[in-house]
């Protein structure tokens, strides 16, 4: 059985992630469940941090002409896409994480404690080492979107959902729900456990990413896509 790898995260990731799973060979096709829109917000004082803290360029990309106040300030990005947009935005990339924010904290420079986090309304907490602070400014939101057409059609037979977020997970169950679709019949792969436990129980297959990155996500949705075809794939969460 070939499974379609259905992509639900905001545009431009949606396509981007679908292109490269198809690039290996998944019959992926996004259906974006949520839109990201700007949020207004209030910059800190230049003089008042140290660096900028980014866990997504989505804060680049809708945080609008006040990023220009923090041009030539070092900058932590979570991945090499966010890195890329703080440069053209014009910030100093010190260090590019893989592995989610969190471990970001563990690499500071000196000097850097007082930091200044661009973020969605929705957003991982973190643990703040001591001596460092941390001011957040809320720049984006992620809109949930009504399920379209042409997706609860192809969830009336098995396939794989690819969660990018928390609030992806618990969207994507209760829009399943309510339109009366099986939970039994899909699989999902999400890209941490975090996110698998908002997706509530149920499904056909649960599972998490090693790590939470789209290369660890992809490779697990071609492993369970050729679990699936080989006839192997047991239910499963966690």
């Amino acid at each position: 059985m070939t499974l379609p790898v259905l992509v639900l995260r905001p545009e431009p990731g949606a396509t981007a992630t679908a292109a490269k799973a198809r690039a290996t060979g998944l019959d992926a096709r996004a259906f974006p469940l949520f839109e990201v829109r700007a949020l207004p917000w209030n910059t800190l004082p230049r003089e008042d941090v140290d660096a900028l803290l980014l866990g997504s360029a989505n804060a680049l990309r809708h945080g609008g002409e006040a990023l220009n106040l923090y041009r030539g300030l070092p900058a932590y990005a979570v991945g090499e896409k966010t890195a890329q947009a703080a440069r053209d935005t014009g910030l100093d990339v010190v260090e590019t994480g893989k592995g989610g924010l969190q471990p970001m904290l563990g690499l500071l420079h000196p000097g850097h404690r007082r930091l200044l986090r661009l973020a969605g309304r929705e957003r991982i907490v973190l643990e703040i080492p001591e001596g460092v602070t941390v001011t957040t400014r809320e720049v984006y939101s992620s809109e949930p979107l009504p399920l379209p057409a042409e997706l609860a059609a192809i969830l009336a037979a098995p396939a794989l959902i690819l969660l990018h977020s928390g609030e992806a997970a618990a969207h994507f169950a209760a829009l399943c729900d309510a339109a009366g679709i099986a939970r039994d019949r899909l699989q999902l792969a999400a890209i941490g456990p975090r996110v698998a436990a908002r997706a509530g129980t149920g499904w056909h297959t649960l599972k998490s990413a090693p790590e939470p990155s789209d290369a660890a996500l992809l490779a697990l949705a071609a492993q369970m896509c050729e679990e699936t075809a080989s006839g192997s794939q047991l239910p499963e969460q966690g």
